[in-house]
């Protein structure tokens, strides 16, 4: 499984454009939406066949091969489901080059019957995300003649789970709920560190799942913007920040929500890396056409005349383009749970605290970003902002997963 290093930051690259327009809770996929604009663009022509490849990051001859090797590495990605499907009517004709260049079992049949036609589409985007999505973010009318989609989902189970129990914040939007809190301690202080950016710090954790899936909380400073806060969380990726990781942090407050400091202990101990963030699941829907520009579908979207003469002699236009996303966070993995650990000391005196350590305390208890990749190619799968985490129910219990 391999991703050209151009593609990959083409991607990500979308998904830093994007993430600089979130304001609100969210939850998005660039390499969802990447490989559709890249077939677009191959078989557009004019000023749609330029818009769409900037908003691609690749030159539009390339952007067909660009797709076509992507959805291949994310098909091999251990804990990913992707697919790509292609519904035309009867009556269009499609170029063969440009038909062959997609995937052999994507092409499906579009009957006029809207009920019909609904169900198929529905049908394949729950089949292929394994229920995440139950219905296909299309507009179907009398006049559509093309449907080009993709599903993905992706599932991990944390390497090491948290521990669930309530989580009361005493400042910030979320202060005065009651949570669902996350718990975990850890030896491994580089999990954690700061990166000082030109828009202020950020706190980057690192969750690490199986599958050689990751997924990075991102908190920034007070006044940061989440926009600001997720295009640095690409940038720490991309390698364009320095993160300093937790064993080089200075004592003090070392970054947003992020304390390090010393304390005793009764026989030596390694340095500690102690989190706490909250469970979340966010849903979204978004209308690309609302920000047809970051999308390169400006041009594309006028229907009073044809853009893609690759794809069929017919006129074509984009009559709507739209994405339905979902990312759970929970004690066992990145889709839930429910353990109380209540530290107890042995009776029999009071020990002699002689030796010292370092503890480094992760606090995410107000809005932070998340980005979930493949720790292999570093490609971004998902992303998000978290505005709104889980409440906590004494009747919930966290295996139902």
């Amino acid at each position: 499984m391999r991703i050209a290093r151009a593609t990959t930051q083409a991607v990500n690259g979308l998904t830093a454009r994007w993430a600089g327009t979130v304001t609100d809770g969210t939850a998005f996929s660039a390499a969802g939406v990447w490989p559709l604009l890249a077939f677009l663009a191959d078989g557009a022509g004019g000023a749609a066949r330029a818009e769409l490849a900037d908003a691609l990051g690749l030159p539009a001859d390339h952007a067909a091969g660009a797709a076509r090797e992507l959805l291949t590495a994310m098909e091999a990605m251990p804990g990913l489901n992707s697919a790509l499907g292609l519904w035309t009517k009867r009556t269009l004709e499609l170029k063969e080059a440009w038909e062959t260049g997609l995937p052999a079992e994507a092409h499906g049949v579009l009957t006029g019957d809207l009920g019909a036609d609904r169900a198929v589409l529905d049908t394949w985007a729950g089949k292929r995300t394994g229920g995440l999505i139950e219905r296909m973010p299309v507009e179907l009318t009398d006049g559509t003649a093309m449907v080009l989609a993709s599903a993905m989902a992706l599932r991990t189970d944390w390497l090491r789970p948290f521990e669930e129990m309530p989580l009361w914040p005493t400042d910030g939007p979320w202060r005065g709920r009651t949570l669902v809190g996350l718990n975990r301690r850890s030896a491994l202080l580089d999990r954690v560190g700061v990166a000082d950016t030109p828009d202020g710090c950020v706190t980057e954790l690192k969750v690490l799942g199986g599958h050689g899936v990751s997924v990075h909380l991102l908190l920034g400073e007070e006044r940061m913007t989440p926009g600001q806060v997720l295009t640095a969380g690409v940038d720490i990726l991309a390698g364009r920040h320095t993160v300093v990781p937790g064993p080089r942090l200075p004592y003090g407050d070392a970054g947003p929500g992020l304390r390090v400091e010393e304390t005793w202990c009764v026989t030596p101990q390694p340095p500690t890396l102690s989190v706490r963030t909250v469970a979340y699941d966010v849903t979204a829907e978004h209308d690309l056409l609302e920000a047809h520009r970051l999308f390169g579908l400006t041009t594309a979207r006028d229907a009073t005349r044809g853009h893609f003469p690759g794809v069929s002699d017919s006129p074509l236009a984009v009559g709507s383009a739209r994405q339905s996303a979902l990312a759970r966070f929970g004690a066992l993995g990145f889709r839930a749970g429910a353990v109380t650990a209540v530290a107890m000391v042995a009776g029999g005196g009071i020990p002699e605290l002689r030796y010292v350590t370092t503890l480094a305390r992760a606090t995410f208890d107000r809005p932070f970003g998340f980005l979930a990749l493949d720790r292999r190619t570093r490609l971004v799968l998902a992303a998000g902002w978290v505005t709104d985490p889980k409440p906590y129910r004494e009747d919930e219990t966290s295996d139902q997963w």
